[in-house]
């Protein structure tokens, strides 16, 4: 009985010894879920950072195995400079082997959360629902990461999106550690009752097994969720685990304004995809690796995916004077040469539910990835550019909108033929960042710009006032009036900052910042074009910094 159920489990929830179990004749062990229990924890014990395969042209790994190759990619190359900069009078081999505990310390799941519920529907029958929650890292708290509702969700996706939760925090310098959920539903076959059902009882899985908190696990919107479940979630916690929490808002972020969200959270990731692409297009030294000149305004772009991160991606590029010459849909896409208007294909979809039939473009039959374009946005899904497809692409530059949508061999292919890849721990942490802005707002619970709005106005107009009652002394005739006429750029800002423009211009700042990180690390270890190896080496050591500077416990 008790083998049988070892084989559902290991069928039910995916693949929880990986290949790497068993390395250099040494058993790794990982702790199952306890059985016949419906919500349980396993943890994940370290492995060699430098076990897993190396990209290869015929490889095609799970979506886990692919994050993790590319943090070992990463890690074999800072590993000697790590060594080398480490204070201190240990000797060289103890100074290694402190390195290479602590990077094998970054590289696992730490805690992965199996839960098994049933709900009523509208019709009175009864359903199993099965989820998870990977926590991937705990270097900083809380943990941060997205609820995904898909039917194709598995708990080796769960721990991929959490570790890539990780670096990504690491690379726009936001202190969370890295999670993810996901359930395993079609939010389209399910009414707005059941969906809440759903929603409430997971959170009181979460908030049992210690999965949630403002200062333990923050979850946000993802795939398949958005405001409104968040909205269920901060009230089932706030009724319930969080009754005494003065923070209890903080619990989760991509609430509704009303909640306790903040402005600029729904465009978030779009926002920062737009501001990514802009700051790597306007350095002239990547643009003339690729072969195009700097500047967004002469550029064509392509979007897979027409759904939050993709319709904001769009509309950010095309005011920026970009032109969205194709989009991509699961149920086909539309193409103009001549550019689609973001606002009215949103229109459209809107009142259609869909692209397709748009009016200012014509549908393509063919795969849109491989037209002609210089940026493609992959805002969809992992894995959409393999190594059966990548030597298709025409584009010069590609945007990770959607996590992990570029394998390893692909990734290999662009970097041989110097195709600026802008990988998804740093283009697409636009969420993350402003996710951080919401959590302090409901930590400090003041919106931003408040206590300030009103005093930076008047400081403006007193200022105004001032540059004029001294140019009329110093000018004026008679006593004449010489008026003084603030800029527009002026005159928008003389009110001072909402809490809108904060966010926004914490974001720009945020990517700004980050992107010159990325460069300066891929200078450093001479990259070249190989943004994804930069973004995990500015990752990796942040994070081997934390841990060497807190020390271990229990070790």
């Amino acid at each position: 009985m008790m083998r049988a159920a070892v084989v559902n489990l290991a069928r039910n929830y995916g693949k929880l010894l990986n290949k790497n179990a068993i390395q250099n004749g040494n058993f790794v062990t990982h702790c199952l879920p306890v059985l016949g229990s419906n919500s349980n924890v396993s943890q994940i014990s370290s492995r060699q950072y430098s076990a897993a395969p190396s990209a290869d042209p015929d490889d095609d790994p799970n979506f886990y195995e692919m994050v993790e190759g590319f943090f070992d990619k990463a890690a074999a190359i800072v590993e000697d400079k790590l060594v080398e900069e480490m204070p201190g009078k240990l000797s060289t081999d103890e100074k290694r082997k402190k390195v290479k505990g602590i990077l094998q310390l970054i590289k696992p799941c730490n805690h992965v959360l199996a839960v098994t519920f049933p709900i009523r529907k509208d019709n009175g029958e009864y359903e199993m629902i099965e989820g998870w929650r990977a926590q991937h890292s705990q270097h900083r708290t809380p943990c941060k990461g997205g609820i995904r509702y898909s039917p194709d969700v598995h708990v080796d996706e769960v721990k991929a999106l959490a570790s890539l939760m990780t670096y990504k925090c690491a690379v726009v310098d936001v202190p969370f550690g890295g999670a993810k959920a996901g359930l395993c539903i079609d939010p389209k076959n399910y009414s707005e009752n059941e969906l809440e059902k759903i929603t409430r009882r997971f959170t009181i899985e979460l908030a049992k097994k210690g999965f949630i908190g403002p200062g333990i696990d923050v979850p946000a919107p993802d795939m398949g969720t958005g405001e409104k479940e968040m909205s269920w979630i901060a009230d089932t916690y706030a009724t319930t685990l969080g009754h005494y929490d003065l923070h209890a808002a903080a619990c989760v972020t991509g609430k509704p304004i009303t909640q306790g969200g903040i402005h600029g959270r729904i465009s978030a990731t779009g926002r920062g995809v737009y501001y990514g692409i802009q700051n790597f297009v306007n350095e002239a030294s990547y643009m003339s690796m690729v072969g195009l000149t700097p500047s967004l305004g002469d550029k064509t772009f392509i979007v897979q995916g027409f759904g939050n991160v993709g319709l904001h991606s769009m509309r950010y590029l095309h005011r920026a004077g970009a032109k969205c010459v194709g989009i991509i849909e699961k149920d086909g896409s539309i193409y103009n040469p001549n550019g689609i208007d973001p606002r009215e294909l949103e229109d459209f979809k809107l009142d259609n539910g869909t692209i397709i039939g748009f009016p200012g473009a014509e549908p393509y039959t063919d795969n849109l990835l491989f037209e002609k374009c210089d940026i493609l946005i992959p805002a969809a899904s992992e894995k959409q550019v393999t190594a059966s497809n990548c030597h298709k692409i025409k584009a010069r530059i590609i945007a990770e909108g959607a996590n992990g949508p570029t394998t390893p061999a692909a990734d290999k292919y662009f970097i041989e033929n110097n195709v600026l890849v802008i990988p998804d721990l740093y283009v697409n942490a636009g969420g993350v960042t402003v996710s951080y802005f919401e959590w302090l707002k409901n930590l400090n619970h003041v919106s931003f710009g408040r206590l300030t709005f009103k005093y930076e106005r008047d400081s403006n107009y007193h200022l105004l006032e001032s540059v004029q009652t001294s140019l009329e002394r110093k000018f004026g005739r008679n006593g004449g009036k010489i008026p003084i006429t603030p800029s527009p750029q002026f005159e928008e800002k003389i009110s001072g900052a909402s809490e809108k423009d904060i966010v926004h211009s914490g974001l720009e700042y945020s990517m700004e910042r980050s992107a010159r990180n990325i460069m300066r690390t891929a200078m450093k270890y001479n990259l070249g074009v190989d943004l994804r190896t930069a973004a995990f080496i500015t990752s990796v050591e942040k994070i081997y910094k934390t841990y060497a500077e807190a020390g271990l416990t229990f070790t």
